[in-house]
């Protein structure tokens, strides 16, 4: 029963140090960063990356497949898969005279003014 007491006694002690001082930020903010440090070199071992994800371009895209009849939405699904997808799309398909086999003119340019 004294084990209990204790622990709790050192438990209140702990939570009041670190709610009502600041005797414990410097040391809790070396551990956190230690975290962080370690959570960056395990994304960077694996790859990872992070996605920014932008609001705008998701709305350009709702009101672009709004638009499209189904064959077309299949061939813009296959577009907006990646940034490279859509950049190479722009440069063969976004001037002038350009045409697509799948996408009317109006939906085309369209597509390229929203992008």
């Amino acid at each position: 029963m004294r084990g209990w007491f204790l622990l709790a006694l050192i438990g209140a002690g702990i939570y009041y140090m670190v709610t009502e001082t600041t005797k414990l930020d410097k040391p809790i903010a070396q551990v956190l960063g230690f975290f962080e440090k370690a959570e960056n070199k395990l994304d960077a071992m694996t790859g990872t990356k992070i996605i920014k994800v932008d609001r705008n371009a998701q709305k350009a895209r709702a009101t672009i497949a709004e638009r499209l009849s189904a064959t077309e939405l299949k061939a813009f699904e296959k577009i907006v898969t990646s940034s490279s997808n859509i950049d190479n799309f722009k440069a063969e398909y976004c001037h002038q005279d350009a045409g697509h086999p799948v996408f009317s003119k109006d939906n085309l340019r369209y597509m390229c003014d929203r992008l």
